[in-house]
């Protein structure tokens, strides 16, 4: 079982979600509008906070890169998904299966930490609001946002090594429509147990992490809000978080999900579903949620088409 073995798997073939034609169809539809969607919010929303001076703030700094991190997590996936809905044969080489499982991998990850640094920066908002300006300085929040990315970094370089060291030397059909992790090593001629206690491992670690900073931040709070006499008050200091433990919930629950079902190949059929809905929607959602229930971001908006002439201004 040498580098003999493992080479002679050079590319993998997926399974696709549906062999029949009128769903194939109308799926291709739904993701080709739900992709493009997703490229023209994200785009629109980072555009729109590059170009407003009332939205250089941490917090929209923080937005712009979870848009960022939103269009490369769904580019991995969409575009060959999409591409490979007519095909016949639904064919990724090895390195290109490796690669579209560190690029998902690493910015899936990313996202976790990039939700748990919003949450702290709505917490410096909210419950040090006279400290914010200071605390929150631009040299802080670029900190906040580079853990992150060397998170989801560290969490694929763990992966990639465990994953494609495996020898891959006998079936090579994936029963998926993207490189997911456990589809991968279903295929490996090896024993799997230490990658699956690993990716347990890791994914424990970090979503409980994650999770943790997010759930305290929010203890903080609302501990905050409680103690404000004016329902008004009450109502912008909830209305400030609301969009982000939208994306939160949205997020974490599918996550949840996914690695919480067992291992058969019903619940296989079931995660596919579940892995479209948090692959293509998501990245399409974080930018609708955080323009219709943000009253700045629609403020800006307005303002960017009156300056166009888009609209009368007054």
């Amino acid at each position: 079982m040498g580098d003999e073995n493992r080479t002679e798997v050079t590319e993998f073939l997926f399974m696709g979600l549906t062999d029949l034609l009128l769903p194939k169809i109308v799926l291709f539809l739904i993701f080709l509008f739900v992709y493009l969607v997703t490229l023209g919010g994200n785009l629109g929303l980072i555009t729109l906070i590059w170009m407003d001076s009332r939205l250089q703030t941490p917090m929209y700094f923080f937005l712009i890169h979870l848009s960022f991190v939103d269009i490369c997590s769904s580019s991995s996936v969409a575009p060959k998904m999409l591409c490979d809905t007519f095909v016949e044969r639904k064919v990724i080489s090895f390195v290109g299966c490796a690669i579209q499982m560190w690029v998902f991998g690493q910015f899936v990850v990313t996202e976790c930490f990039l939700l748990a640094a919003m949450a702290y920066d709505r917490y410096m908002a909210i419950c040090n609001p006279l400290l914010y300006p200071v605390i929150m300085s631009p040299q802080v929040c670029v900190q906040l946002v580079v853990g992150p990315y060397a998170m989801g970094i560290l969490s694929a370089i763990t992966h990639e090594t465990f994953t494609f060291h495996l020898p891959f030397c006998g079936p090579n059909v994936i029963n998926h429509f993207f490189c997911d992790i456990l589809p991968v090593l279903s295929l490996a001629c090896a024993d799997t147990q230490i990658n699956k206690l690993v990716l347990f491992i890791m994914a424990g670690l970090i979503g409980i992490l994650s999770a943790l900073i997010i759930l305290v931040s929010y203890i903080y709070i609302l501990k905050t809000i409680l103690k404000i006499q004016s329902a008004e008050g009450r109502r912008k200091a909830f209305s400030t978080c609301s969009s982000h433990m939208s994306a939160v919930c949205i997020l974490y629950g599918t996550l949840f999900f996914i690695y919480i079902q067992p291992n058969s190949s019903s619940s296989q059929d079931v995660n596919k579903l579940v892995s479209a809905f948090y692959t293509t929607l998501i990245p399409m959602l974080n930018p609708l949620i955080y323009s219709l229930r943000n009253a700045d971001v629609k403020d800006a908006f307005r303002r960017a088409f009156v300056r166009k002439n888009f609209l009368p201004g007054r």
